[in-house]
């Protein structure tokens, strides 16, 4: 596919968001706009996720055939949420964004939003987790019109728990505060730190169906695979015995996308 010529980051990023095309798609046509538009910027994501990559981020997070540990989070209105209330209702994927301000995030949580009323008819459910405070996770939900909930990890504790979170490093730690990324706003502490972003499915007694895992952000579970893996996991019988693990381990407001 050719790539539409842009002249701003946030034309390029409104275009792919609502794109006719998949998930896939969609990120690969933003990353090689990025990537012509701020070649310096991308560069310095490169080597942080070469850094990342290096030191195996996100290898130690649960695997299929393990239990998700449980959690409690508050939604983006202040209402708490716990795993174990979303697996009585049946299987869940778990899907970890690194903010409301991300336009990858933003453009997969589109993605998700047009395929969510299937996923629900089929008996299944999708939780989103992100470190931010009740605001910004209220903004992403919003921007997306998801329907389901948008839980704030606060500082990043659950996914720390998951060997998930990594500090961005000084080097995207300063492009990003350039661009306006105001982290310590956004989360409530000046830690810098984001999680991976990640996708486990989780059949309804708990057991991780499938994952996905990639220190470089810019790559996603598909929406099929998801869609597959949560029809897959109605039974969890069977799930155990071909668990799926895909994972790439060798980091209202809206400032203007770069990293």
């Amino acid at each position: 596919m050719k790539n539409p010529a842009f002249t701003t980051i946030e034309e390029a990023f409104l275009y792919c968001r609502d794109m006719d095309a998949s998930l896939d798609e969609r990120l690969e046509t933003f990353s090689n706009v990025a990537r012509a538009l701020r070649p310096e910027a991308q560069a310095a994501v490169d080597r942080m996720v070469e850094r990342l990559k290096a030191h195996r981020a996100g290898d130690g997070a649960p695997r299929p055939g393990d239990r998700m540990p449980p959690f409690t989070l508050p939604d983006e209105t202040g209402r708490l949420v716990s795993l174990q209330s979303l697996l009585a209702v049946g299987p869940v994927a778990v899907i970890f964004h690194r903010g409301h301000w991300c336009p990858y995030c933003r453009i997969s949580t589109r993605a998700l939003a047009e395929a969510q009323e299937k996923i629900r008819e089929e008996g299944a459910q999708i939780v989103a987790i992100m470190p931010e405070r009740e605001q910004f996770a209220a903004a992403l939900k919003s921007d997306a019109r998801l329907h389901y909930p948008v839980l704030t990890d606060i500082d990043n504790g659950y996914a720390l728990s998951l060997n998930l979170a990594i500090w961005v490093g000084e080097e995207v730690q300063r492009l990003m505060g350039a661009s306006g990324r105001d982290l310590p706003r956004y989360q409530g502490n000046d830690a810098w730190l984001l999680p991976i972003p990640a996708t486990f499915v989780l059949a309804s007694d708990g057991t991780i169906a499938a994952r996905f895992i990639d220190p470089d952000y810019r790559k996603r579970m598909t929406v099929e695979d998801m869609v597959k893996a949560l029809r897959n996991a109605q039974d969890p019988a069977g799930t155990a015995a071909k668990p799926q693990n895909q994972v790439r381990v060798a980091a209202t407001h809206q400032p203007d996308p770069m990293v």
